[in-house]
């Protein structure tokens, strides 16, 4: 028992690391960006719009990252526990290109990142606690409303600008698969009330993030 006592600790100690590091460095991206070989010319004004709309993007995926985190440190099943951190530890790369994005259109990331990072992974070790099986039911949904998040963005992006709509597209398509993925480990569907909850607090993040 104390070993594993031991054990947890050293885990809670590690990830007020990867929290530290998250939220205050700058997160670099192993893979390409989607939108390497593209060039938009944009205005002032769509450049803003893309800038707001991927300062959005970047805040959910600080909010992901804390999500899996948390989910993870309080997994019973270790091999839940790794498909977790896999799951965080792949979309490191959307954080770095939505960064990166944002930053090139005169843009910046969200005020409030710390606060994002803190409230998801709060969020995330409270569905671990509910069991694993609920546990994978959380990141179903939660990747099916980041996919449809996504295409509402696609949407809203000005014409023009096809280099953050390729980063969006392919960020939409490994969302999907994670979900899949989610649900082919036995993921548990999650009751109305809770899908609702997460969708409203997701609405909150999304404005507020928008403009500050």
């Amino acid at each position: 028992m104390a070993d594993r006592n031991i054990g947890f600790l050293d885990r809670l100690l590690s990830e007020a690391d990867t929290a530290l590091r998250t939220v205050k460095s700058r997160p670099r991206a192993r893979q390409r960006r989607p939108d390497a070989d593209a060039q938009s010319e944009l205005g002032a004004a769509a450049s803003q719009l893309s800038a707001r709309l991927m300062r959005v993007n970047h805040s959910g995926e600080i909010a992901a990252q804390a999500l899996y985190r948390g989910q993870a440190l309080v997994a019973r099943d270790s091999a839940l526990r790794r498909e977790l951190l896999h799951a965080a530890d792949e979309e490191h790369d959307h954080l770095a290109w939505c960064q990166n994005r944002a930053e090139e259109l005169g843009g910046r990331t969200s005020l409030l990142t710390p606060l994002w990072y803190a409230g998801s992974f709060v969020i995330g070790a409270a569905a671990g606690l509910a069991g694993d099986r609920y546990s994978l039911g959380f990141l179903d949904e939660t990747e099916q409303q980041v996919a449809q998040h996504l295409d509402r963005h696609l949407q809203r992006l000005p014409a023009a600008d096809e280099n953050s709509r390729r980063i969006l597209t392919r960020m939409q398509d490994d969302e999907l698969k994670h979900a899949h993925r989610a649900r082919e480990l036995g993921g548990k569907t999650l009751p109305t009330p809770v899908k609702r909850g997460m969708r409203l607090l997701s609405k909150v993040m999304t404005s507020v993030s928008f403009r500050l």
